[in-house]
Formats: C-alpha cells, structure tokens, sequence
C-alpha cells in the first residue's frame, strides 16, 4: 500500500467519524429541527414535510413557521403500526378459539 492508499484510507475513516459523530448527537437531542428528524428518520426533507402537511407525524410549530420534532415522538410513531408475527397471530387464534367455546358451552351451545 503506497502512501496515497493510505492517505486516502484515512480521509475515509475521517468521514466515517463524522458520519457517527452526528448520528450520536442527533441520539442525544430532546428537540429536533426538519433536517434533523429527516435525517433521524432516514427519510429526506420533502418526505418529512408532506408526513406533516396531511398531519400524519407529531410535530410542532411554536410560531407557525419552524418545524420541530420531539425525539422520543418520532421513535413512538415508528413504532406505531407494528405487524404482528405468525406465532403471535396463532397464540391469538387460539385463544380466541378457547374463549368462544368456553361462552358457548355456558350457553348451552353445541359442543
């Protein structure tokens, strides 16, 4: 490895440093700007700003303009719409199954 390699090796590395280095402090923040939560989300700006248009993310705007985002609500509504997995699903079905048969056997139902 020649010197170049290894020059560009570390203007490499020094990115990557940055990269993480902004990805812990957007971690660390409580309040979040539209650039901020857009890159939190890994979604771009103009993606953020029709989630808030149709009211589809929680947002505020002290004063009326500005976009901010709390850190913690964004980590809610992405985990808001959660899929259930196939056992999950089978535990349900058997319950549901159990407990329709228990209210009609109490019934007087068909057993």
């Amino acid at each position: 490895m020649d010197l170049k390699d290894k020059k560009e090796l570390t203007v490499d590395q020094m990115a990557m440093v940055e990269a993480i280095s902004a990805n812990i402090a957007l971690t660390q923040k409580a309040v979040l700007t539209s650039t901020e939560a857009a890159a939190y989300l890994g979604i771009t700006v103009s993606y953020l700003y029709k989630l808030t248009h149709r009211q589809q993310i929680p947002h505020s705007k002290p004063l009326g303009k500005m976009c901010y985002f709390d850190r913690l609500e964004l980590e809610a509504w992405l985990m808001s719409n959660r899929v259930a997995t196939i056992d999950e699903l089978q535990e349900r079905a058997q319950a549901y199954c159990a407990h329709t048969r228990t209210i009609s056997n109490k019934k007087g139902g068909v057993r």
